[in-house]
């Protein structure tokens, strides 16, 4: 089997500085990736900065013969995320990849958060990766290439006790990256998403003892595939952790028609065949779901 190879192509990876990010920069970087290590080097809450964290892996990759350069802009900001792109640009002259990666947590029952918990969260996760891919995009249209890689979670996908505002974020990526897998198909731009599990600042008090199995290195292998060329997934969204790899998707239901006399009552009455979830379909796209409406309404 051929090496996956990225000589010559730019990587944008942010929050970089540590866990996930350090590691999918690592292994990018010993491909031949050239790289923009981002980070601003912040509490696992946000706060605070800390612009060595970012030179620290710079200092890695380029120790073992890789090239990179660090940036602490906060993706949080358009301000921000336009100069985490400028600094790849100035670098090394385009951007091939982005892998949104930063994150910070601010977890609390839903009953006691506010806009200060929930706010920060939607900024750093759903806003930050409009914020750096929206400059980045413009880029990759022009040279009809790119692969973006954001991170979801199963906290978004399928729900998690005291994180409405992360969930919230982390589903919100889902559709971003749909639309633009959508967006992307004719300028070769290919986007996917990842559900990750792994041993990090931000789980290490909750994985306990199961964390050990769930070392960070055991992600960045996906990362690393979803953003090379070679890879043709898009629109997609991936769940790994531990060696494990899993495809996640929507499915509906064939569900249940009644085009003239659809009521409350003829809904319960029938709710067993709405929520059946045998002969499933995935739509991959608003069409293919539109779809399933005019074969049941036909």
């Amino acid at each position: 089997m051929t090496d996956l190879g990225f000589d010559g192509k730019v990587a944008i990876i942010t929050g970089a500085g540590g866990g996930l990010g350090r590691q999918h920069a690592l292994m990018m970087a010993k491909r031949g990736a050239l790289i923009v290590v981002n980070d601003l080097g912040g509490a696992v809450d946000g706060t605070g900065s800390d612009k060595g964290a970012a030179q620290l892996v710079v200092d890695e990759i380029q120790a073992a013969g890789g090239e990179a350069v660090a940036n602490t802009d906060s993706v949080a900001t358009p301000e921000g995320g336009a100069a985490i792109v400028q600094s790849a640009v100035d670098a090394f002259g385009k951007v091939d990849i982005v892998v949104n990666n930063a994150g910070i947590l601010r977890d609390k029952s839903f009953h006691n958060m506010d806009a200060d918990l929930f706010d920060p969260v939607i900024a750093v996760h759903l806003r930050g990766a409009f914020n750096v891919t929206q400059p980045a995009w413009k880029i990759m249209r022009e040279q009809g290439y790119g692969r973006i890689v954001s991170t979801s979670s199963a906290a978004g996908i399928f729900g998690n006790f005291g994180q409405a505002n992360y969930g919230a974020a982390k589903m919100g990526l889902v559709g971003f990256t749909n639309v633009l897998a959508i967006e992307g198909a004719k300028y070769n731009i290919k986007a996917n998403a990842i559900a990750p599990l792994a041993l990090t600042r931000m789980t290490e008090d909750i994985l306990g003892g199961l964390g050990d199995k769930l070392q960070p290195e055991l992600i960045s292998p996906l990362v690393t595939y979803l953003a090379h060329e070679s890879c043709e997934a898009t629109g997609r969204v991936f769940s790994v952790g531990g060696g494990r790899v899993a495809e996640v998707f929507i499915a509906e239901t064939v569900g249940y028609t009644n085009t003239t006399g659809l009521s409350p009552e003829d809904l319960a009455a029938h709710w067993d065949s709405v929520t059946a979830q045998d002969g499933y379909a995935v739509p991959a796209t608003i069409a293919d779901e539109t779809a399933l409406f005019l074969k049941a309404l036909s």
